[in-house]
């Protein structure tokens, strides 16, 4: 193993307005590098194959345990964690490139503002001022909702659902998957409940759930095996339900 090397094929950009260029790095081989390890160490030897120093390659990363989302990127052609990427499973020249459909700040890191603004404008979370209940004791909740309700909440927003739905992209206002799961989440708990209707309203008007596809593209890619297209199924479900409520509430 000791004259083996890690071949690295990365798609480089210096800025946001700049233009993006491909820059092939090399390393030593030694078991048990992730991508995010590796990278660490092209941090500190920023040497390209042709022999020139290079600024070092940037990129995002925060736990190192695939749950922060942070470090997400295209991993020869497939968006995922790169933390949770492994070396030794990954064809060479293992080629990085930032998540396409979100602007790029430099390098592997990109901008996910849009995704966070998205869970914002459908109020995806679970308010603790009001007139209602909070719950001092925790309501009792069925192991079977409990199971489900917990698949979402590992939601990351790490953005690789969202790169690989057709119809997130710079052209279309759809939201996308991953906000859709959180509305599905925070709608069915007992207090985010409380503004069902909000959400549903909100979900039903432009860049909503009708801009979906079906491509179910997101449940192939999601690191954490969401079941966003149930989400979108029972939000489908839901705002039809809306609909009907609102015609005859007129």
């Amino acid at each position: 193993m000791a004259d083996r090397e890690i071949h690295f094929k990365i798609r480089r950009q210096d800025g946001p307005a700049g233009d993006p260029y491909w820059e092939e790095l090399k390393m030593p081989y030694s078991p048990a590098h992730n991508v995010v390890s590796a990278l660490m160490y092209l941090r500190e030897h920023p040497i390209n194959v042709a022999g020139q120093r290079v600024a070092p390659v940037v990129w995002d990363c925060n736990c190192m345990e695939e749950v922060c989302g942070a470090c997400s990127m295209l991993i020869n052609g497939v968006p995922r964690q790169s933390c949770a990427a492994l070396i030794d499973d990954l064809e060479q020249p293992i080629v990085l490139e930032p998540l396409t459909k979100f602007p790029v700040i430099r390098d592997l890191m990109v901008e996910r503002e849009r995704m966070f603004a998205a869970l914002l404008k459908t109020k995806a979370w679970v308010p603790m001022e009001g007139s209602w209940d909070i719950h001092v004791h925790a309501p009792l909740i069925a192991p079977q909702e409990q199971a489900v309700r917990y698949s979402f909440s590992r939601c990351m927003t790490c953005g690789c659902c969202m790169e690989a739905c057709p119809q997130f992209n710079d052209s279309s206002p759809f939201i996308g998957p991953a906000p859709l799961g959180q509305v599905s989440l925070h709608n069915s708990h007992p207090t985010g409940k409380f503004f069902n209707a909000e959400r549903l309203h909100t979900i039903m008007g432009k860049g909503g759930i009708t801009d979906c596809g079906n491509a179910q593209n997101c449940i192939q890619v999601c690191p954490k095996d969401i079941p966003l297209t149930d989400a979108i199924a029972k939000l489908g479900r839901q705002t039809t339900t809306q609909w009907l409520k609102d015609i005859f509430a007129k």
